[in-house]
This record gives C-alpha cells, structure tokens and sequence, in this order.
C-alpha cells in the first residue's frame, strides 16, 4: 500500500460530481492501516496553464479513459485539512459531469491507478451514509453540507 500525504503547498484541484441513481461516484480514503476513513470525488490537480475544464477533463480520461462532459459552472471551495498528521491546503473547483453513454453502468465499482502507481477504488455513494457517526467522511469537509443546500443543481 502506498502511503500518501498532503503536498507541502496550495494546490488548485479541479473535481468531477458524477451522479447514478442519486448516489455521488467518489475514491475511497483510506489510512495508513488501510482501514475507510472517507469518500471523494475523483479529479486532481490544475496543471500551470491549464484551465480547471480542461483539468477535470484530462484527469477522468486519464484515470478512467472516457472523455467526460462539464455540466455547469463550478461550485467553489477551500479545503485546508490533516491527513495522518500532515496538512494539506487546497482551492477547488467542483462540477457536475456526465459520463458517456453506458460508461461503467454494469459495474459497482471502479478499480485504477493513479501516476504515482497506487491503486484506488471508486463507488457511487449514497451522501446519506457519509458523515455520519460510524461511517466515512465526505471529503472535502463541508462538501456534503453544500451539496445538500444545492441539490437542485445536483443528483
């Protein structure tokens, strides 16, 4: 298992909501015993020069090789947090997307490797398990709060 941590810096990072059946596709996080401890939409990070579209869009065809539509204008956030002890410092933009046509609709999950090598695991997530007590956390904090306040443009 890799062992990840938070960069020493601000990162911009762009991410991608993809809805099925109202349940958000998101990568586990998991700690360094391996156990769940949350869920996050899949994206990474802006490249210098490059827009947060075509950010979003690189990254889903590169971690999943299908070629995503933006829908919308992003919502934005902040995310300053600690993983395993290390802080990490983000500026986000989040946005809807649509898969092409059947993409992954017989599957549960979704199995790939980042560039570094490590190996993740993404699901469809129902926000209604996330946050809770005894239960893993949406990532980034705040994000639930803020889907559920805008869930007309969402799900």
């Amino acid at each position: 298992m890799t062992t990840w941590r938070p960069h020493p810096h601000i990162r911009v990072v762009a991410l991608g909501l993809h809805w099925r059946d109202g349940r958000l596709l998101a990568a586990e996080v998991r700690d360094d015993a391996g156990r769940l401890k949350g869920a996050r939409p899949l994206g990474g990070e802006i490249e210098f020069g490059e827009s947060w579209r075509t950010a979003l869009a690189r990254e889903f065809n590169e971690e999943l090789g299908i070629d995503i539509t933006i829908e919308g204008e992003p919502l934005t956030m902040e995310n300053i947090f600690v993983h395993e002890g290390s802080t990490g410092h983000e500026i986000m933009f989040i946005a809807e997307v649509a898969f092409p046509q059947r993409a992954f609709s017989a599957q549960d999950r979704i199995d790939f490797r980042e560039d570094n090598g490590e190996q993740i695991t993404a699901r469809w997530f129902d926000l209604a398990d996330l946050d809770v007590d005894g239960g893993p956390s949406l990532y980034p904090t705040g994000l639930k709060d803020l889907l559920l306040g805008t869930m007309t443009r969402f799900g």
